[in-house]
């Protein structure tokens, strides 16, 4: 989730230094957020962090020098010690040589024993005694080569695994169902349709649209466009606040094969421009709100321009047409457009704007077979129902609100509350109002809401779970006490990589795991590498260490072609996808999706987020580029 911003992300972030600095810049648009409760004045350690902190509780009050400091230092139970493998590398060498040696030593000297003792009783004492015997042999021997503590690594976490490898098994069971039928997502959306025609499928302050309604929107979308002459495989680019038309379009055109680029509603200028042209676009559909935006840029995107008012006949600037009257057309048609444009489970859905570290957005591709798998895979982890409640007031443009919330919605007939921008203090009094079960969060709206008055909607609400990434182990136990939570579904993961991880029994500050267990089942690992560049450190055979734990490393997700839940898509720029790409990890000719966040991971597989690298930063929600940050005030 990220973008090339001049409202709410570069440019407020330069502002906000600004101010810190004694100086000020004029003419930024505001974010995506409301700062009616909360003083958003906050440290560069804080935006640097922001998202995803998990463990450095005095991150706050860290300068650039500490920063760097603790960038090249790994982590054992929050304290820091030096991360340069090569300071010690021979003496750890020949340690683990003789630590290998002694324990074959003490394996072999076990298998003789007891593999003597069962003979003698087998032989002497029938197989009474001598099956008896074999048991224990096995155990011990296990016991002796494996350690006593990973049998308490077992017992303590068995629970845990068994309940995400369940999940995972019935996330694969669903996706090979859809994948063999050629299932897209709005084949999906259509079932839901008949089985649920008029719950209710979105709602905010001033909507509350069934299922029934937004398909007939969508379908009235399809045959519009199909009509004007698009087909399977354009791309249109879509701009637009939280509301249903925003779910209804991307949905309506989706069932045409068309791929939607879905453009952060904060961009300005020549960031804006280049996510409409690096997306290869060839028509545009904006909101009244952001016809000053693109008057700005009109003669530098395609032609082709769709404004949608609030109400029909209304003036529309930017020689673009007034899609609100043309969908009131009644030659425009509610039903199924024709199979001829049926897209394939594996054909492109949407774009999502993700940061760049040259200061330019990145458009990550997002397939039908990927949003179903995002939407189930939360789905199965945490436990999400169909008559769950959802309320996100993340944008819908960003895979957190608009893949792991409304994909409740499309994949699995649940409901979902949204909300314009994010309030402070409207949060708990929306969850209250809508009667939501489930609530998404990203870690700084956690702290935004803790800082508003307490209130009687603090405790009156229905949610059963909080989702989302980013809560602070300081504020969690906060969060959760003041606010009644009984449960906190907290993730990580990259819209574009397979390296994406959930805690899924509550452990405060974790953000998922790897399980000690069964490790194979989910190839993610941690592993060494510089701090400052995320570049591998690599051993002397050319190939990737695993960090050990309390050590921190690049987290990675092995890639699998063919492998739902292994593959990485990348980006719409090709030679952007390379460079997320580490090959030769563990053995030859292996490859896997290079995070570039530090994570580190204690002795039960609990893994925690230390910092990310290269050049980018948290700012309200935003990964920020610093040279984007650069370029505005150059």
């Amino acid at each position: 989730m990220s973008t090339s911003i001049k409202g709410s992300s570069a440019a407020n972030a330069v502002v906000e230094q600004n101010k810190i600095n004694g100086t000020s810049h004029e003419g930024f648009a505001s974010s995506c957020f409301e700062e009616d409760e909360v003083d958003f004045k906050r440290t560069e350690k804080e935006q640097c962090t922001a998202a995803h902190i998990a463990i450095n509780v005095d991150g706050d009050k860290q300068n650039h020098t500490e920063k760097t400091q603790r960038q090249s230092q790994n982590v054992e139970n929050g304290k820091q010690h030096s991360m340069n493998p090569n300071s010690t590398s021979e003496l750890t060498v020949a340690t683990s040589a003789t630590s290998n040696k002694s324990k074959l030593l003490l394996v072999g000297l076990t298998v003789s024993t007891t593999s003597v003792i069962v003979a003698i009783l087998w032989y002497f004492c029938s197989w009474k005694y001598g099956l008896p015997a074999l048991i224990a042999a096995i155990f011990a021997t296990t016991l002796v080569a494996v350690g006593w503590r990973w049998f308490y690594i077992a017992l303590v976490t068995t629970q845990r695994d068994v309940t995400a490898l369940w999940a995972y098994i019935r996330l694969l069971v669903l996706i090979k169902r859809y994948e063999r039928n050629n299932v897209s997502v709005g084949d999906i959306f259509q079932m839901n349709v008949e089985k649920y025609p008029d719950k209710l499928v979105i709602v905010s302050e001033t909507q509350s649209w069934t299922f029934r309604q937004l398909d007939q929107f969508a379908n009235r979308i399809a045959d519009l466009f199909h009509s004007h002459g698009f087909k399977k495989g354009d791309v249109i680019g879509l701009l637009l606040e939280n509301r249903a038309e925003f779910v209804g379009m991307w949905l309506g055109l989706s069932k045409l094969g068309i791929t939607i680029a879905l453009v952060n509603t904060n961009l300005t200028g020549a960031s804006l421009v280049h996510c409409i042209v690096v997306a290869k676009c060839s028509a545009f559909i904006y909101g009244e709100d952001f016809e000053e935006t693109i008057e700005g840029v009109a003669t530098q995107i395609p032609p082709k321009l769709y404004q949608f008012n609030n109400a029909i006949n209304k003036p529309v600037r930017n020689s673009a047409a007034d899609l609100a009257t043309l969908m009131n057309s009644t030659n425009h048609v509610t039903t199924q457009p024709s199979a001829i444009q049926h897209p394939n489970h594996h054909d492109r859905l949407m774009y999502i704007y993700t940061s760049g570290t040259t200061g330019l957005p990145k458009a990550a591709v997002i397939s039908h077979s990927r949003y179903i798998f995002i939407s189930a895979a939360i789905h199965y982890t945490l436990g999400f129902k169909s008559k769950d409640i959802f309320y996100t007031p993340l944008p819908l443009y960003h895979t957190a609100g608009g893949i792991m919330s409304i994909g409740q919605a499309i994949v699995f007939g649940a409901t979902v509350a949204i909300r314009k921008k994010f309030s402070a203090s409207g949060y708990f009094a929306d969850c209250v109002r809508f009667n939501c079960t489930i609530a998404q969060y990203i870690g700084e709206m956690a702290r935004y809401i803790l800082a508003t008055p307490e209130s009687d909607y603090d405790r009156a609400h229905q949610i059963r779970l909080v989702f989302g990434n980013g809560l602070r182990p300081q504020i969690w136990t906060r969060f959760v006490d003041r606010f009644n939570i009984p449960r906190v579904g907290e993730f990580y993961g990259a819209t574009e990589g397979n390296a994406n991880i959930v805690n899924n029994d509550n452990t405060v500050g974790a953000i998922g795991f790897v399980s000690r267990i069964i490790p194979q089942i989910y190839p993610i690992s941690i592993i060494k590498a510089n701090p400052d560049t995320g570049e591998p450190i690599r051993d002397a055979k050319g190939l990737c260490q695993r960090c050990a734990p309390n050590e921190a490393g690049v987290f990675i997700g092995q890639i699998i072609k063919g492998n739902p839940t292994r593959e990485f898509l990348g980006y719409a720029d090709e030679s952007a996808s390379t460079k997320k790409i580490v090959h030769d990890v563990f053995k030859k000719g292996d490859m896997a999706f290079l995070s570039g966040d530090l994570l580190t991971s204690d002795e039960r597989g609990y893994l925690y987020f230390m910092d990310r690298t290269g050049d980018t930063f948290r700012w309200k929600g935003e990964n920020v580029s610093t040279g984007e940050v650069e370029a505005q005030v150059s």
